[in-house]
């Protein structure tokens, strides 16, 4: 899909969507384990029978399904053993609450889980989603654990902000299936180490509009819902997807989900002080997120610090932060030189090179008003060298700035992806700056 076409779906009008290969591939893996059979028999959307009624799923019926365009969704016809449902997600979420550290500081604001989980009471789940669900709890544990916490993360910053617990269900219900369109892409896309090609980017970014099909084709979810499933990537500054539209256009459950994802994505991903990196993110990026839900947020996100950290591995990691992020800054200065000197050519004209530039100046502006510009960091490395808290600081500043500068790249490659022929002097330009990112990005420091 592209940019405009992104940028044009303000009221969706799309077709059903089609049962893709690996959502297919994720229900033959779970019917290894786990007994799956036809309630009605599959035809092709031709009319021709394709699979009995009673008949068990397994391999060989994928193999046979993935030749065909059936005339239903497949799975409007597959029952399950252990269906997700509301009891089994009120578990969940429960043993979320007693062992995440997240949760549980979302439970301690709360005076207890109760005003958290009673939302959850409210979900409808009708078959198709069940089984969507059961498929990502079986299969792709870590998105269903991912989504059931953003779910508790969305109902607290809800609470916070007065909803009430019937307010909240349509939320909730968002955040819940957020992430179903993953179903239908590549595992394989998610893991950070694999490096996406072009058209794969585009698919994973357009994953948040096969999850708004998915919850459409279900019949029984408002078009808020929808909505918010759809913006849950957007930003308050417009730099989101798929859209790509500012604040004020992005609904309410949405501009909640898309920090709520944020939130609970930082968790994830970090074991390290996670609580105080995501603080500093969203300090510095304050015009990308709804301060007044940040403001929500921030108090929970105490110091994690602990006594007698070593200073070594935070030095060796300021040190390589300071110098992965000057060449990166003295490569485009560079590259941009010698593209704008061969093509003659003004770098406002240019609309990748000019984002480029656009972002690389606010970045660095960023990091001189924090006093973190790798220029000034090499001076007060000298005052920090046995300040383990100062040295955890600028840590995390370039962490955060190493972030950026992936989220930059993965822009860039989104929207203008490298031509097999560069056609101007600033296309190679661009290409060769976003490669030589990858590279320092993979030989960072674990963040973990």
């Amino acid at each position: 899909m592209s940019e405009n076409t992104a940028q044009r779906l303000s009221q969706p009008q799309v077709e059903q969507h089609e049962d893709g290969a690996h959502f297919l591939r994720a229900v033959s893996d779970m019917a290894e384990h786990t007994k799956v059979v036809t309630g009605e028999a599959i035809y092709t959307d031709k009319g021709i029978k394709l699979i009995d009624k009673g008949a068990r799923m397994d391999s060989r019926m994928y193999d046979r399904l993935i030749q065909h365009k059936l005339r239903d969704p497949i799975d409007s016809h597959l029952l399950s053993e252990n269906l997700v449902d509301i009891p089994a997600l009120q578990a969940q979420a429960m043993v979320q609450c007693e062992t995440v550290e997240l949760m549980k500081r979302l439970v301690q604001s709360q005076g207890g889980a109760e005003r958290l989980l009673a939302p959850l009471r409210g979900i409808e789940l009708p078959p198709q989603i069940a089984f969507k669900l059961t498929v990502m709890r079986e299969q792709r544990p870590e998105l269903f654990a991912h989504s059931l916490q953003m779910a508790l993360v969305a109902i607290y910053l809800a609470r916070q902000e007065g909803w009430s617990e019937r307010e909240c269900v349509p939320l909730a219900t968002a955040a819940l299936l957020h992430d179903v369109g993953m179903l239908y892409m590549d595992p394989a896309w998610t893991d950070a180490a694999y490096r996406l090609s072009g058209e794969e980017r585009k698919h994973l970014v357009a994953h948040s509009i096969t999850a708004m099909l998915v919850v459409r084709s279900a019949g029984v979810y408002s078009r808020a819902v929808e909505m918010a499933v759809l913006e849950h990537h957007e930003r308050m500054d417009g730099s989101g997807y798929p859209r790509g539209v500012p604040g004020d256009a992005i609904s309410p459950m949405g501009q909640i989900l898309l920090l709520a994802e944020v939130v609970a994505a930082f968790f994830d991903k970090f074991k390290h002080m996670p609580g105080q990196r995501l603080s500093l993110m969203l300090r510095m990026n304050h015009k990308r997120y709804p301060l007044a839900l940040v403001h929500r947020m921030l108090p929970l996100l105490y110091d994690e610090i602990s006594p007698g950290t070593p200073l070594a591995p935070l030095l060796a990691e300021v040190t390589h932060g300071v110098a992965a992020l000057s060449a990166v800054f003295q490569m485009w200065e560079k590259l941009l030189q010698t593209g704008q000197d061969e093509g003659r050519q003004d770098l406002a004209s240019h609309e990748a090179a000019s984002f480029v530039q656009t972002s690389l100046l606010h970045l660095q502006k960023q990091l001189a008003e924090a006093g973190s510009h790798p220029d000034q960091q090499l001076d007060v490395l000298n005052y920090l060298k046995d300040d383990a808290e100062g040295m955890n600081e600028l840590a995390l500043v370039n962490r955060e700035a190493l972030w950026q500068l992936q989220a930059i790249v993965n822009a860039c490659l989104r929207r203008w992806p490298p031509p097999a022929e560069p056609g101007h002097p600033l296309d190679a330009v661009v290409s060769q700056w976003c490669d030589a990112c990858m590279q320092i990005q993979v030989k960072a420091p674990s963040q973990d």
